[in-house]
């Protein structure tokens, strides 16, 4: 799905530190341009595409945790309502898969009490991510929301949503300093305050690729089942945040242009950076039949397409609650989420500090349950 035409979209200033220079900004390595290595699979990009994939079968190509955030505005040292938020983000910390239906390790199983839990688990098995470690050094992608709250897709499937990829990273200790309290200074007002985010909601994801029967209904879901809070308070009822929830993913084409005039996106030395391979065999640029630049839009081919900086989403709400999940993601997944999500809700909230390497300290910890502060 694409925006209308003429369509207009803000995206917020960048939120983690000051903006780089496009000369400093750390090139991805090159790739070889390879057809099947980019082609839309069940499995994303590490599987070549296979004649033999039946029509409708979907493959998960991440899981993990998933973290959501609010920052206040400027100046602000308290929010009392969305009024006081700045930016919404949300964070996802990408790990291996908990259960298999060929085994795995005395911890993958430690969770798995009897016969008929286990099957449950098992029908969605891909997508149920293995608990949160506590090392520092984990792979995390920081994701701004174009907008304070997250629209609600019971009302309709027609509010699609900007967001931005503004951080990836491997070591959580570069997160923390990232999204803590900061000072600038600027020609007019003097030095301004922002104050630390606030952890509004914690819980576990899948993206899924699902395939149609024709390429054209193709599509990527993000899907998430909370595990704290495990009932919705004001603060995530005013960011949208529900229990369970999917969305359909879309990446803009970073050569793709707007109409002059219009203030949309990101400016071109902050776009994501793709290789030749990306932009010629997930995009088609310089295929015959298309613009110069191919396709404005496509679904998530693969995981890697998220991993640069400067990345424009566009976020289409699907379903909610945990039946909504299992119509998105397909195969039992959106009953495995619920199943780990309840487990993990057990979890103290210092433990989810802990995972993400955040002191408590400098995070206020009301919002996860539900109150603004």
């Amino acid at each position: 799905m694409e925006p209308e035409a003429g369509e207009k979209r803000e995206f917020p200033e960048r939120d983690i530190g000051e903006e780089t220079d496009a000369k400093d900004v750390k090139k991805p390595k090159t790739e070889t341009a390879d057809t099947n290595k980019y082609a839309f699979t069940p499995g994303g990009c590490s599987f070549p595409s296979s004649s033999s994939l039946k029509l409708g079968f979907s493959g998960v190509i991440e899981r993990g945790h998933i973290y959501f955030f609010h920052r206040p505005k400027v100046e602000h040292q308290e929010v009392h309502s969305i009024d006081d938020v700045r930016h919404l983000m949300i964070l996802l910390v990408p790990g291996p898969p908990e259960f298999s239906v060929h085994g795995g390790s005395e911890v993958q199983r430690k969770y798995v009490s009897d016969t008929s839990e286990m099957n449950l688990v098992a029908q969605g098995a891909d997508a149920a991510p293995a608990p949160a470690s506590m090392e520092d050094k984990k792979h995390f992608r920081l994701i701004i929301i174009g907008k304070k709250s997250l629209p609600d897709p019971e009302r309709g499937r027609h509010d699609p949503f900007w967001a931005t990829v503004i951080m990836v990273g491997e070591n959580l200790h570069d997160l923390e300093e990232g999204l803590g309290g900061k000072s600038y200074e600027t020609k007019t007002r003097g030095t301004r305050h922002v104050a630390p985010v606030r952890l509004a909601g914690r819980g576990v994801y899948a993206i899924v690729n699902s395939e149609g029967n024709v390429p054209s209904k193709n599509s990527t879901h993000l899907g998430y089942h909370l595990s704290h809070p495990t009932e919705l308070g004001d603060v995530q009822q005013a960011l949208g945040i529900h229990i369970a929830s999917s969305f359909v993913i879309q990446v803009k084409n970073p050569d793709a242009e707007v109409q002059a005039g219009q203030r949309v996106g990101l400016p071109k030395s902050r776009r994501a950076d793709y290789s030749e391979g990306i932009m010629k065999n997930v995009f088609g640029r310089g295929e015959k039949g298309r613009s110069s630049v191919g396709l404005r839009f496509t679904n998530c081919n693969c995981i890697e397409l998220l991993d640069h900086e400067g990345a424009e989403l566009l976020l289409i709400p699907a379903r909610t609650g945990a039946e909504g999940n299992d119509q998105s993601l397909g195969e039992g997944r959106g009953e495995a989420l619920e199943e780990v999500s309840r487990r993990e809700s057990e979890e103290l909230v210092d433990q989810i500090f802990n995972e993400l390497a955040l002191h408590k300290d400098r995070f206020p910890a009301e919002p996860l349950k539900g109150s603004w502060i």
